[in-house]
């Protein structure tokens, strides 16, 4: 017997669950939307159409380090990371009442709400599906 045909075959791995790779899509879309939004808000004061740049200004910069949080919840669940959950559900919980304010705003935002509605519920049922849950919370080897 040679050494490669002794050694023990290592477990096949069954890799990160489609379901946790949808919700950390969904949540970095997310996190990048509103850093694009306070960004857009920043710009907007700078350029003169607000009359409050102060205000603008700083509430760009918080809008900008709220979407910083999405972003590294879903580089946490893509390495498989159990603290990246709370702040992805979180944050697509959020999407709810927004896209319920967006809705009742009619128009083209009737359209855009809804797409803000389905991408928060897929993201939570994605998050808390069996699968995803078994993955984060499996139990370590060491």
């Amino acid at each position: 017997m040679t050494a490669e045909t002794s050694a023990p075959v290592p477990a096949a791995d069954p890799g990160r669950p489609a379901s946790l790779t949808l919700g950390a899509a969904i949540t970095a879309l997310e996190g990048a939307a509103l850093a694009v939004v306070g960004v857009w808000d920043m710009v907007a004061a700078l350029s003169g159409q607000s009359k409050q740049l102060a205000l603008n200004e700083f509430g760009g910069v918080v809008i900008v380090l709220l979407g910083v949080l999405p972003v590294l919840a879903a580089r946490a669940l893509l390495k498989e990371r159990r603290w990246g959950r709370s702040p992805a559900v979180l944050t697509n919980s959020i999407c709810l009442p927004v896209a319920y304010y967006m809705f009742q705003s009619g128009g083209m935002m009737i359209a855009v709400g809804a797409l803000v509605g389905l991408l928060g519920l897929v993201g939570i049922g994605s998050l808390l599906n069996p699968k995803s849950t078994a993955a984060l919370y499996a139990p370590s080897e060491d």
